[in-house]
């Protein structure tokens, strides 16, 4: 039986892969927690500079389980409670990766599948790509997603497509802030590729500072801000990165992180 979840790496690059295509990588209890392992033990690690996430067949995920879901109908409201908190703590877990994250839709995301891709930081979907949030037609509501979807889309576009549950093209995802890329499925990986080779370049203690920086300020009054800001551009300047990238650039040379 082949795993469902799927870790190739390549250099620095580690992809993720959901592999349940027979069911359009539908999540079960087992994928959330792997993931979420996944996605901690990363902060740690220090041969991966960035992640690629996507899904293996023809879409990327359908959500979750629904035979799991119908399942949960008879759980406990306490044992549904967990439930539900682990697929937050896997958003949370994705999107606080110190890592950079690229999402590579390959095809349809359907509720749980397109919070995943709100929680990563760039998003590239292939023009044939769907989307819905379909909770609304199954007599649910896309609650713990909510958080990552709304930060990437707004209340307005959020408002109308959980009400309506209708299926989006890539297109709109594009104009509702959803995916910042949508290309050609032949381009996918050139995209994702040339996406990646750009984060190769920059440091990785900076690049994780930056994650936390725009989660941080997005949205806050500036004035709450100014000391934060302040303290943290001071730390990076005295930083190793600091000091190799100013002095790479003036000596004009490639820094320390950069390949040769």
């Amino acid at each position: 039986m082949s795993p469902e979840i799927e870790l190739k790496q390549a250099g620095a690059v580690l992809t993720v892969a959901l592999n349940r295509p027979e069911v359009h990588n539908a999540l079960t209890p087992g994928m959330i927690q792997q993931l979420t392992a996944v996605f901690h033990d990363l902060n740690e690690r220090d041969d991966v500079r960035v992640v690629v996430l996507t899904g293996n067949g023809r879409s990327f995920c359908a959500g979750a389980d629904l035979s799991h879901m119908l399942a949960a109908g008879q759980f406990s409201f306490e044992d549904n409670v967990r439930d539900a908190q682990a697929i937050f703590d896997l958003m949370m877990m994705v999107e606080q990766c110190a890592k950079p994250v690229v999402a590579r839709v390959n095809g349809t995301a359907i509720g749980g599948g397109v919070g995943l891709i709100s929680s990563c930081d760039i998003v590239v979907a292939a023009v044939r790509a769907k989307f819905s949030f379909s909770e609304v037609h199954l007599g649910i509501v896309p609650a713990v997603i909510s958080p990552f979807v709304l930060g990437k889309i707004g209340a307005q576009n959020g408002r109308e497509l959980f009400l309506t549950g209708e299926r989006f093209t890539a297109q709109r995802a594009y104009e509702v802030g959803l995916a910042q890329y949508v290309v050609a499925e032949e381009a996918l990986d050139a995209k994702v590729q040339e996406l990646v080779a750009m984060l190769l370049q920059g440091a990785p203690g900076a690049q994780a500072a930056i994650k936390h920086l725009v989660r941080t300020v997005a949205g806050r009054p500036k004035e709450d801000v100014r000391d934060y800001t302040a303290t943290l551009i001071a730390q990076r300047r005295e930083s190793v990165e600091g000091l190799e990238g100013m002095g790479a650039f003036l000596q004009k040379r490639k820094p320390a992180w950069q390949e040769p």
